[in-house]
């Protein structure tokens, strides 16, 4: 599936409100497979206009720069990763499943959202260890978003008493969205035979093994 197909219904309302976020979709679509393809310098406005097909007056009309754009894509992105990991937390909440359980549903929704959206998750990776861009402040916000996510319910863990008060639960939560993120980016880019049931099961084994101390 490609980022076209995200969902943008927080984009605009009524007819005019679908058009618009219609066509920022097409944009954050062009965007993200031609610099995952060239590189950000070297992917124009004329091209994603191109790959869009829209005109270029229709880039500049939606976002000022193509600066502005990417920085965009990276918000609306992070956002549908932060909020699939949520909605797994909160389900598991519903079905009074246990907060372990929960850290295991939202690798899961992880592994989904980056088998999904695999050009995205290339493009979001690179940029976090990138310190000259000037949407890094930004880049960091909805990072810290998905990973707050992941530190309510760890934190929540360690007040019922299902993990152990010696974790640091800023780090681990850190640590637990770094290892979702390369371990299916490895899994994408070199060892494909393997099924998302496959790469979710090793972590989980993780999870349950190191995290809750389980054994």
């Amino acid at each position: 599936m490609t980022i076209s197909a995200m969902d943008s219904s927080s984009t605009g309302t009524g007819t005019g409100g679908g058009r618009r976020a219609a066509t920022r979709q097409k944009l954050y679509e062009a965007a993200v497979t031609l610099i995952a393809e060239k590189g950000f310098s070297a992917t124009t406005v004329d091209e994603i206009a191109e790959r869009a097909g829209v005109a270029k007056g229709t880039v500049y009309y939606n976002f000022a720069s193509k600066n502005e754009l990417f920085e965009e894509l990276l918000r609306h992105g992070v956002g549908l990763l932060t909020a699939s990991l949520r909605t797994a937390a909160e389900e598991t909440e519903a079905r009074g499943g246990s907060r372990v359980e929960a850290l295991d549903a939202m690798i899961r929704a992880g592994l989904v959202f980056i088998d999904r959206y695999p050009a995205f998750t290339q493009l979001y990776v690179a940029e976090l260890w990138r310190t000259n861009r000037t949407w890094q402040s930004t880049l960091m916000v909805v990072r810290q978003e998905a990973v707050a996510v992941v530190e309510k319910v760890l934190r929540e863990g360690v007040e019922r008493g299902e993990l152990s008060s010696e974790i640091d639960v800023q780090l681990t939560a850190a640590a637990m969205v770094g290892m979702v993120l390369v371990a299916a980016l490895d899994w994408q880019s070199f060892q494909r035979e393997r099924s998302l049931d496959d790469v979710h099961s090793a972590l989980s084994l993780l999870l349950r093994g190191r995290v809750s101390g389980n054994r």
